[in-house]
């Protein structure tokens, strides 16, 4: 039944360990993804910013070419309207000079002589100027028009042909837009609900951090005073603000002694510290086994009595494995693992397991205390397949040799 009980112990315990596994997983995965959520916003505003230099460039070469051409169409439509104008003039003064002199201009322009061909002492006759022909200006200067006209062309030409394409490309243009803009958005809010979740994770991780930091912080100074029968420990955080990252100081004062940091104590001071921070943490989150390794070296025979006292108090609550030396810390173990080597390269495991007999005397004075203790000592060789160890929690010490 006891090994049933350690068998659900220890599945608890690593189903618990699963679960953070899970949970460190899913931070880094949020993270990952946190990361990559940027590096692809980043992406996109990049893009968004180029799209919009380039539709802004095409939209200002589209406007000026818009403008140009409104400018050339006006005027054109000025040109042939005055053209236009010039024409009907023209035409109604040859009907008037037709109907007046009955004749044909198309004859009279072949048959007009220049005056100045006429020979020498020939009389010349220069037309006097009349009113009625002033009125129609049939003095005006067609070759200019004529040149005004192919200049305008010839400008017209320059220009090269208006891009009707522009404003296919300038709808396909603002319809990626929407599309990048849509994706942005969607990013940001996808970045935002990653953010709050990694906001409320770090909020529950920080009151779980603060909550056991506190009561590690008081187990840790009421562990210290009774293990050194006074003086006051504490434990204080680099950076109150950022506790996730922020680092621990560890002050004690034995005493007799003045504050101080824990590498200034002696051996033996610091290991007692430590005793008292791990006992400290170990009332927090107890487990049901507790290894400790040549921890009561560096004791004196007064200090091995107050860690021996501190171990057992905690001898109902877990099974601890203890490697030692000391004889002390041997005589309140229930069984001892030895390693010996009779033969040379081969190494025996002995084990030697007290079976204790124990009576209460009442009184007072004697209440609590072992009056009569009988150890009944039964030796045994286990093998190498594995130790036998008891499912009751109690105190085992393994020698060296």
């Amino acid at each position: 039944q006891r090994r049933a009980e350690i068998a659900s112990v220890l599945q608890k315990r690593e189903q618990c360990e699963s679960e953070i596994a899970e949970s460190e997983s899913s931070v880094e995965r949020f993270s990952h993804e946190r990361n990559i959520v940027s590096e692809q916003t980043a992406g996109l505003l990049a893009q968004k910013r180029e799209q919009d230099g380039a539709i802004q460039q095409r939209d200002g070469i589209l406007t000026e070419h818009r403008q140009r051409l409104n400018e050339v169409q006006n005027r054109k439509g000025m040109l042939e309207v005055e053209l236009a104008k010039k024409l009907s003039k023209l035409e109604n003064l040859c009907n008037r000079i037709e109907e007046r002199y009955q004749i044909a201009l198309d004859q009279v322009e072949t048959e007009n002589v220049p005056l100045n061909s006429l020979p020498e002492g020939e009389a010349s006759t220069e037309a006097e100027p009349r009113p009625d022909l002033e009125i129609f200006d049939v003095n005006t200067d067609w070759d200019a028009v004529s040149e005004r006209v192919q200049a305008l062309q010839k400008k017209m030409d320059s220009m090269g042909p208006v891009n009707l394409v522009a404003i296919e490309e300038y709808e396909e243009t603002e319809e990626r837009y929407q599309f990048l803009t849509q994706q942005y958005d969607d990013l940001i809010k996808a970045k935002d609900e990653l953010m709050t979740v990694i906001n409320r994770i770090n909020t529950q991780t920080r009151e779980m951090f603060i909550q056991t930091f506190n009561q590690i912080r008081e187990n840790f100074q009421s562990m210290f005073t009774e293990i050194f029968d006074g003086g006051m420990a504490d434990l204080k955080l680099h950076d109150d603000e950022d506790v996730l990252e922020s680092g621990i100081d560890i002050v004690a004062r034995p005493p007799g002694k003045k504050l101080q940091s824990i590498s200034l104590l002696s051996g033996g001071e610091q290991t007692m510290t430590a005793v008292s921070l791990l006992f400290a943490i170990y009332q927090v989150r107890p487990s049901p086994f507790c290894v400790l390794d040549e921890l009561d070296a560096p004791l004196d025979e007064s200090n091995i009595n107050r860690f021996i006292m501190i171990l057992e108090r905690f001898l109902n609550h877990s099974q601890f494995i203890i490697i030692t030396h000391n004889k002390r810390t041997i005589s309140i173990a229930d069984i001892l693992y030895g390693v010996t080597m009779q033969e040379r390269g081969v190494s025996r495991i002995v084990s030697v397991k007290f079976n204790r007999e124990e009576n209460k005397i009442a009184g007072p004075e004697s209440s609590g205390r072992l009056a009569n203790s009988k150890a009944t000592l039964q030796s045994s060789r286990v093998s190498d397949d594995g130790l036998d160890l008891e499912a009751n929690r109690s105190a085992k010490a393994i020698l060296k040799e």
